[in-house]
């Protein structure tokens, strides 16, 4: 069994549950995807400049695990000529939609679609923990040029906000996950390819209604594979709190940004 990587950005990690067909199982959400997740903040693109040293705009990027292109658009607008790599054709179908002007490809990390030593950056926004890193290293420093940059990112709840740690408490035990998230930094602490990852998080929030937090909550990698039937009813329990909480309708979701920056 594969452990479920979880919460409102997949930052955190479930068990016990078969992701084996993830790439279809997400496929099946690629439309309410694109239209809930989360973006990123400005900030978030200014340090994997000041981390890789070097600017995005005109730098050659593959974003590995695009999904629908959220953090695509954002690179792309930053000026950087962008390259989707996507191992989910519905996603990827959603991609080309939003982003007719942008290039995708089918592929994953740990096998990647693309020349050796093209490209500037690699980023994976919300995707690097579907790899293994025995073969994801491997491939990003193939594909990169001398000075090239990976580039890795989470969404993750801000924990001080007493609601959203309460809300993410009740995700952990949903899944089966620990009490208390993982230091983010420890994900690279092993990783093959000598990469000395420099880190920095970066905090933001953003206000949706209520029926948008939590679709956006169902389209995240748990719910995803337990299914509907499954997780109809802690959503339910969700709706009647954050009713109390937020009578308006109006969801102030906080966010923490964890970003991991290697120059090859």
């Amino acid at each position: 069994m594969t452990a479920i990587p979880y919460g409102r950005g997949d930052n955190d990690v479930g068990v016990g549950v078969d992701v084996s067909g993830r790439a279809g199982a997400f496929g099946r959400v690629a439309g309410a995807y694109a239209a809930y997740r989360p973006s990123y903040p400005a900030e978030l693109f200014a340090g994997v400049e000041e981390l890789a040293g070097r600017e995005l705009r005109g730098a050659r990027v593959a974003d590995v695990g695009a999904g629908t292109g959220l953090a695509t658009a954002l690179l792309h607008a930053r000026g950087a000529r962008v390259v989707g790599v996507e191992p989910a054709a519905a996603m990827a179908a959603e991609f080309r939609r939003g982003l007719p002007g942008v290039p995708v490809v089918l592929g994953s990390g740990d096998q990647l679609p693309l020349a050796d030593g093209a490209f500037d950056f690699v980023t994976y926004a919300q995707a690097w923990h579907w790899t293994d890193p025995r073969r994801s290293v491997p491939e990003a420093l193939r594909v990169l040029r001398p000075g090239g940059a990976l580039a890795v990112w989470w969404n993750g709840t801000d924990r001080s906000v007493p609601w959203a740690a309460e809300q993410d408490a009740r995700l952990r035990r949903l899944f089966g996950a620990p009490a208390a998230p993982p230091d983010p930094r420890s994900r690279f602490h092993t990783l093959p390819g000598g990469l000395d990852f420099r880190h920095r998080q970066v905090g933001w929030r953003r206000t949706v209604p209520l029926d948008t937090h939590l679709a956006c909550l169902a389209t995240q990698s748990g719910f995803v594979v337990l299914g509907e039937t499954a997780t109809a009813p802690f959503l339910a329990g969700e709706r009647r709190r954050l009713k109390e909480l937020f009578p308006d309708g109006t969801v102030e979701e906080p966010y923490v940004v964890s970003l991991a920056v290697a120059v090859r």
